[in-house]
């Protein structure tokens, strides 16, 4: 079966969005709304599998509307929207818990992480958190999610549960008047340079708003001069940068900022190294400032006009979400057929 080209991807609004969600994400689905139909997707639904304040998720929805609108995304190319006003993610995924099975969540490394020896006690959304991720991606039959290290075993079980289903009904799916392959197989568009960016402090650590030091991570509404000094502090080493990129090999620190660098000036790793190799912090870093406040300061400026009123920020995720119910709706209806219920 042939499917339209579509991306699909959501961020969690967990508050806090830093330079590694705008690396490792937002600045790469940009370019994507020229080639492909998009669909980007605030997932409040996913953020409760884990305890939120009521006050806290409607201000990090908002935020990351915000942030989605800043950092590029156009709302008449793409569709925006929040996950919670299209019901149909929340049905698919009762369908999706009925086909998948306990042991593949419970293989799930995500789930490992975060419920450690406490898995009695976590909720059951945190279990069933990758059913839900593949109702987010397969209600749109996207083609294409991008993703970073942390999101592929995900993406994997989503096309383990596309084809389970498309094997499982493949009689009512014929009988329907559907093509075998019901649901695409998704393909990952993988990251370039600095996918997973590391902690200013430890190079050997992902950069995570939950860290208990704020120099650790530049945070998309951080201001020129805090950009500036968070960048000038980070952790290094006392050898000069390499010519090579095997003289990054156990450098963490060294290889996360000349990571950082390449993504935000469009680079390779090697280019940068070109460009610094053999000069020291003293004089990288403040190369590295000045780029990380051109790139990254204006952007803090809109998301903070964006939240000083918004009404609009309000306006697109209304309107994502009725576009969006238009697809979720026929897909849903098809899905249902498929599997017996009586409409």
């Amino acid at each position: 079966m042939s499917f339209t080209p579509r991306v699909f991807s959501g961020i969690q609004p967990s508050g806090d969005l830093h330079l590694g969600n705008y690396l490792g994400a937002m600045r790469r689905f940009v370019p994507l709304q020229d080639s492909h139909d998009c669909l980007y997707c605030v997932v409040d639904m996913h953020a409760i599998t884990v305890w939120q304040t009521p006050e806290d998720l409607r201000r990090t929805t908002l935020e990351l509307t915000a942030s989605y609108l800043a950092a590029g995304i156009d709302p008449k190319k793409s569709i925006l929207f929040n996950q919670s006003q299209v019901h149909q993610h929340a049905e698919l995924a009762w369908v999706f818990n009925c086909v998948a099975r306990i042991g593949w969540m419970t293989r799930m490394t995500q789930f490992k992480d975060k419920a450690g020896k406490n898995s009695e006690n976590v909720s059951l959304g945190l279990l069933a958190y990758p059913s839900l991720m593949a109702a987010d991606i397969l209600l749109y039959k996207a083609t294409h999610v991008p993703v970073g290290d942390d999101q592929k075993q995900h993406l994997e079980l989503t096309r383990d549960i596309a084809q389970k289903f498309n094997n499982d009904f493949a009689d009512s799916i014929a009988s329907n008047g559907f093509d075998k392959e019901y649901f695409p197989v998704t393909e990952p568009l993988i990251a370039g340079p600095a996918t997973r960016v590391m902690s200013l402090r430890d190079g050997s650590k992902k950069m995570s708003k939950s860290d208990p030091s704020d120099q650790s991570r530049i945070v998309l509404t951080d201001d020129a001069d805090t950009i500036a000094k968070k960048i000038k502090k980070a952790k290094s080493d006392a050898e000069p940068l390499p010519t090579e990129l095997d003289g990054l090999k156990g450098r963490p620190e060294a290889d996360n900022l000349v990571g950082i660098y390449a993504a935000l000036s469009g680079k390779s790793k090697q280019d940068v190294l070109d460009a610094f190799g053999g000069q020291g912090f003293g004089a990288f870093k403040p190369a590295l400032a000045e780029l990380a406040v051109t790139e990254l300061a204006p952007m803090a400026d809109e998301i903070r006009r964006y939240l000083a009123d918004p009404t609009e920020i309000e306006a697109v995720l209304r309107d994502g979400a009725e576009r969006a119910s238009v697809i979720a709706a026929e897909t849903m209806g098809q899905v249902r057929d498929i599997i017996g219920f009586v409409r």
